[in-house]
């Protein structure tokens, strides 16, 4: 924190340091007469400015390891990407995926998509040389991104329900949706075996015994000068990479109208972001192992954890934070950008008519969410209010007409009155 206030502190120096050593590579190097190359580097510059500014003059969120200025980081590069997008948006389709070989010249290429379906056979007898050649053709370099992925994204959740639903959706999106990206096509074991129970199942139970394992240790916030050993200032700067403190996350969707639209619009963002992620590289024509790909996947692990806490605290404690987090807007904003640009980008292939059956297990999975919300939290309420007022009505007409010994209703006389029943009174000389 004494650092973070030294770096508010001496902001315009750093600034000012900042822009002198621009300017001075800038007149030392022989300016080339070439526009792109100049137009690169003075977008870069800048960028590269506002994100010191940003760094220092940013507003803190809900995390302060390994230090607030790494979160404030990558709110202005959050800020930056979502200006990227829009700006792609607003350009032609050839002139957004050509725009692209201004980051790599091996882009703006067309590649052909890779089906992962065709031959489902896990023994394939006519093989001779290796019967099992489907699975490994199977293991490329997504087995370990999937099961990596999903240890993140339990990380961010704390949620295993959750992360069940958000996965097994995923699998129905693509069963749902290979008629329109060929890489969705995948073997039903390549869907439920390898992705939902080994690589998914897998990453989520690890993160979730990483969670256990955070809400249970011991959290010190001794400082570092203040440790005597050495043993102990290493083990002090390890842990400064792990959280400050830790908050369980418990959603209770079902508590009430209002948490049960959260976490449906969670669910739905999730979705939606991890099938931006093959729908992006598919209509800017990049190959799925290119750098860019992989930025981006990095970029949402350290902007989606920040999101996800600040949503949660809007959700559990709204009188004390009174409006959603900063990086939560921008990540759905940059969810919702994303999706636009598929949308103008390739809509023949959004448009693709979906098949009727499948159309149809949407519409009814839809109607059932549909109806046990209308049950959950109006008709079952509505009936329960209505019992309660009932049995309360029932009860005070009980006590105003309670019969006596000989079946009439008796009329207190003046003593009664003044000293109650004679029950209440016998009770009291008791």
């Amino acid at each position: 924190h004494v650092f973070s206030s030294t770096l508010r502190a001496h902001t315009v120096t750093v600034l000012f340091i900042l822009t002198c050593a621009l300017v001075y590579v800038t007149l030392l190097e022989e300016t080339p007469q070439d526009t792109a190359y100049n137009t690169k580097r003075g977008i870069v510059a800048s960028i590269l400015v506002f994100l010191c500014f940003g760094v220092t003059q940013a507003k803190d969120g809900p995390f302060t390891r390994p230090h607030p200025a790494y979160w404030r980081f990558w709110l202005c590069v959050t800020v930056v990407y979502e200006l990227f997008l829009i700006f792609i948006l607003f350009q032609t389709v050839h002139d957004g995926r050509q725009f692209m070989k201004y980051i790599d010249p091996k882009l703006g290429v067309p590649l052909p998509e890779r089906d992962y379906g065709g031959n489902c056979l896990i023994y394939d007898p006519g093989n001779t040389t290796d019967p099992f050649h489907n699975i490994w053709d199977k293991m490329d370099g997504f087995v370990p991104a999937h099961f990596l992925g999903w240890y993140i994204k339990t990380l961010m959740i704390r949620d295993w329900w959750m992360c069940m639903i958000i996965s097994v959706m995923f699998e129905f999106l693509e069963y749902s949706l290979e008629h329109q990206l060929p890489n969705f096509s995948e073997c039903w074991w390549d869907h439920w075996i390898m992705d939902v129970l080994v690589c998914n199942g897998l990453g989520i139970y690890c993160g979730m015994k990483t969670l256990a394992w955070l809400s249970m240790k011991p959290y010190q916030w001794q400082g570092l000068w203040n440790i005597p050993t050495y043993k102990g200032k290493i083990k002090r700067i390890a842990f400064q990479f792990t959280p400050y403190s830790w908050v369980k996350f418990e959603w209770k969707p079902a508590s009430n109208l209002r948490r049960w639209l959260a976490v449906l619009g969670i669910i739905f963002m999730f979705l939606l972001a991890e099938l931006n992620t093959f729908y992006l590289k598919f209509v800017l024509w990049m190959p799925p192992e290119h750098y860019l790909v992989l930025l981006r996947l990095v970029f949402f692990v350290n902007v989606g954890g920040v999101a996800m806490r600040e949503i949660y605290d809007f959700m559990d404690d709204p009188k004390f934070h009174k409006k959603l987090g900063q990086q939560a807007w921008l990540v759905a904003a940059i969810t919702v950008t994303e999706f636009l640009i598929v949308v103008k980008y390739d809509p023949n292939t959004i448009m693709l008519p979906i098949p009727f059956f499948i159309t149809q297990c949407w519409l009814l999975g839809i109607l059932l969410i549909f109806i046990w919300t209308l049950w959950r939290f109006f008709i079952r309420d509505i009936t329960l209010r209505y019992k309660e007022t009932r049995r309360r009505k029932q009860e005070v007409s009980a006590d105003r007409e309670r019969p006596q010994g000989n079946g009439s209703t008796a009329t207190p006389s003046g003593r009664s009155k003044l000293n109650g029943s004679s029950e209440t009174l016998r009770q009291r000389k008791t």
